[in-house]
């Protein structure tokens, strides 16, 4: 009814403005297009893998509950807690509340806490166990200040806008990647709280996230069933396996419906298809139906539901809401507390304001202090160097750049001056976050200024510096310039840019003045540097991402050769913007009708970032997987096996966390060796991509990450899952292999890959 309501008033509306015949014709398309199938009732949680025990005790618990303090779990509760989101106590059955707080990379919005390396950052470290202990301790600070969910880690956005304006929260666009890293976090945070990987499904926008009138309605992703499987869920299929407690949705439709409130996405993806014994939560004000949002498998509003509030307990009572549903909502949410997140002190450390009196609660293990800056250190991308780096012991260095020196607030929530544009950059300063939900407040801001003057006082360096002028001096006498530049995102907003205009002309002011000048950029998302990288005087340049509050001292350690640079670039970066053609800007609408039903049609299906590249024959400044070290490796001995050389039926429908279990099968194995041919230890990060048959060239199936001392080698093994060489068949409605010739690459990017092979499956 309420979707007639809202056709009758859209028609009139366009007949009010004259809308032209062809578009009122057009608006049945625009309704039936990216159309969502209906999949009821909910899945009831069932206990998989290792949730037996907590399944079997949560049952027990909300036996004992009534229908009210049941319906009280499913959405916030207003009150001074500190908290992102509350779900009250119940003390009859001793269940003491859960409090849910941002952010992916740290606590939000409190004191005594540290600022981790953002999700880009760990992407471009390519580091599985460094993703894996940074959740470990990021996951400890949160549950000693008396948070059960933590709202991370990101993997939607996967990426597919290259201005995305929260891509910077996300791993990298790539969904192998993307999953392997997935995986490990969610591992790592659960060993102390529980974690909320988002945002479920398609929000690859910030342009139109949200509705903004009484009629119109947010962006809809409309994406067809073999991507939806091949790229955007598959980290989220990581994520779930892992163990997953919880899973936020998103403000977005899906395929015309609300992902709040999608049936086929909830119910059928997310509970039936991959198994997900947690509980779903809306984004915060993501819940738009009552009724329609308990039946479609959402299990927690957020931060408050006058749906349920008002009409929930009434659903039940009438039959429209079954009362299995309301038990089932109940019982994910108390079995996850169970199984993740029970606190000695619960509610114990989130102040309300911190400029009242409150107990100061130092959430920071001293232990985590290695670990979050090797993980500031890793996430650096060397991609210039023409004989500038490393340094060594230099007797002068001038210093440029309004990304130098320190942010002048230690904001609460990390939140920052942003979007004057062209501009903007120098609002920011030292960039070790992006903006919005997603950010923290650090223990301390070690700018690259504070880490070079230490340096300079222990090699007896002189330092010059201007971090304010648009056009600096420098003195010609100098061994190196250095360059301190950012690119800024946020929530709430997409980029506008991808290179601005005024860092672009210090770079250039810089390099016509000084012979070695070296580029650092914190860059929170892909940055162009086509308009100077190929300037004589620019001799290297860094991608330094965002590294949160070690960012001074992790820049030195890779300057000056502590450690040779090990990121690699979990993206790909264009020599110009139009290179990414329609995944440039996020879609905006088109025509009157579109205001009202604004509709994002994925077409390119998983052809984005460098299998768009690959597709359109684009070659980019630099490619997805590159980065550069300080010595050189040599690739060789490639094997590659396959368990039998028969393609293989789709895997059978024995569900767990995650999905089919035979989907995990090793069907194939590749090894080789890589010795390091140079004179310095580095860690290398060898990748393999595959030529799947009918589908992209290329697409990353393995990566690792080994130190190797020069003139030492080590074999690297990746073994292949029946998933990683399927493809979805939307007629079976399955994952199956398929018989043809599968190309194997292997090297040091997606266009470097030295070693090459193949296997033929047979019907």
């Amino acid at each position: 009814m309420k979707s007639t309501i809202i056709i009758l008033s859209v028609l009139a509306a366009a007949t009010a403005k004259n809308i032209s015949k062809a578009e009122m014709e057009n608006l049945e398309h625009w309704w039936s297009y990216g159309r969502s199938d209906p999949v009821y009732p909910s899945p009831e949680i069932s206990g998989l893998g290792d949730w037996q025990f907590a399944y079997q005790r949560a049952r027990e618990i909300v036996a004992l509950m009534t229908n009210e303090e049941k319906t009280n779990l499913t959405f916030g509760s207003s009150g001074d807690t500190g908290c992102s989101g509350m779900i009250s106590d119940v003390p009859d059955v001793d269940f003491p509340g859960l409090c849910l707080q941002d952010a992916g990379n740290g606590v939000r919005g409190t004191d005594m806490v540290n600022a981790y390396a953002s999700g880009l950052h760990v992407g471009a470290s390519w580091n599985r166990q460094l993703a894996y202990d940074r959740a470990v301790y990021m996951g400890a600070e949160f549950r000693h200040k008396g948070v059960n969910v933590l709202l991370g880690p990101v993997v939607g956005p996967i990426g597919r806008v290259a201005t995305g304006g929260r891509n910077w929260e996300g791993f990298t666009n790539d969904p192998y990647l993307a999953g392997a890293l997935v995986y490990e976090t969610t591992k790592g945070i659960q060993e102390n709280v529980i974690a909320c990987t988002k945002h479920f499904i398609g929000n690859e926008q910030e342009t139109n996230r949200n509705p903004s009138g009484t009629y119109n309605q947010s962006v809809s992703a409309n994406i067809d069933d073999k991507t939806m499987h091949e790229l955007y869920l598959w980290p989220f299929q990581d994520s779930v396996r892992a163990g997953l407690g919880s899973i936020m949705g998103s403000y977005n439709r899906v395929n015309n419906s609300y992902a709040c409130k999608n049936s086929k996405v909830l119910n059928g993806l997310l509970k039936s298809e991959l198994g997900f014994q947690g509980f779903v939560v809306s984004d915060w004000g993501g819940q738009h139906t009552g009724i329609a949002s308990a039946n479609a498998g959402l299990d927690m509003a957020m931060p408050s539901s006058t749906y349920w509030e008002e009409g929930l307990i009434e659903a039940v009572k009438n039959g429209t809401v079954d009362q299995s549903r309301l038990d089932d909502m109940a019982t994910r949410i108390i079995a996850a507390w169970y199984k993740y997140a029970r606190l000695d002190d619960p509610g114990f450390g989130m102040p309300v304001s911190l400029a009242e009196d409150h107990e100061l609660v130092d959430a920071r293990d001293p232990a985590a202090a290695s670990t979050i800056f090797q993980g500031a250190v890793e996430g650096h991308v060397l991609v210039k160097n023409e004989n500038a780096l490393p340094l060594k012991k230099p007797k002068y260095i001038s210093l440029f750049g309004y990304d130098g020196v320190s942010t002048d607030v230690n904001t609460v929530g990390g939140g920052f001056s942003f979007f004057s544009f062209d501009v903007k950059a120098i609002e920011n300063k030292t960039l070790i976050s992006g903006g919005g939900s997603g950010t923290n407040t650090p223990s301390y801001v070690d700018a690259p200024f504070n880490a070079f003057v230490a340096k300079a006082r222990e090699d007896n360096t002189f330092l010059s510096w201007d971090f304010t002028s648009a056009e600096p001096v420098a003195n010609p006498a100098s061994d190196a310039c250095i360059d301190f530049i950012n690119a800024a995102a946020s929530e709430g907003y997409d980029r506008p840019n991808l290179a601005d205009k005024y860092s672009d002309k210090l770079v250039e002011a810089v390099a016509s003045q000084c012979s070695n000048t070296i580029v650092v950029i914190h860059n929170a998302g892909i940055r162009l540097v086509d308009n100077w990288i190929e300037h004589e005087n620019v001799t290297g340049v860094i991608l330094a991402h965002l590294p949160g509050q070690d960012t001074g001292t992790s820049l030195i350690e890779v300057l000056y050769g502590n450690q040779s640079p090990s990121g690699r670039l979990p993206y790909t970066v264009a020599k110009k913007a139009s290179d990414y053609g329609g995944l440039l800007w996020p879609t905006e609408p088109e025509g009157d009708l579109d205001l009202y039903f604004p509709q994002s049609n994925f077409t390119e299906g998983v052809y984005i970032d460098y299998k768009y590249f690959i597709q359109k024959n684009i070659t980019p400044r630099y490619e997805f997987g590159y980065g550069l070290t300080y010595t050189t490796f040599d690739y060789s001995e490639l094997e590659v096996d396959a368990i039998t050389n028969q393609s293989y039926l789709p895997p059978d429908c024995t569900i767990e966390e995650g999905g089919a279990k035979s989907l995990w099968d090793i069907v194939a194995t590749v090894k080789f060796t890589v010795t390091n041919t140079g004179d310095v230890a580095a860690a290398e990060v060898p990748q393999l991509y595959v030529g799947i048959p009918n589908g992209p060239p290329k697409v990353l199936r393995g990566f690792d990450k080994k130190l190797i001392h020069p003139g030492q080698s080590e074999e690297f093994v990746f073994e292949l899952t029946r998933r990683d060489l399927s493809t979805w068949d939307v007629v079976a409605q399955n994952w199956g292999l398929q018989a043809g010739t599968y190309q194997f690459y292997v090297g040091r990017s997606v266009f470097d890959v030295p070693l090459t092979s193949a296997l033929v499956f047979t019907n």
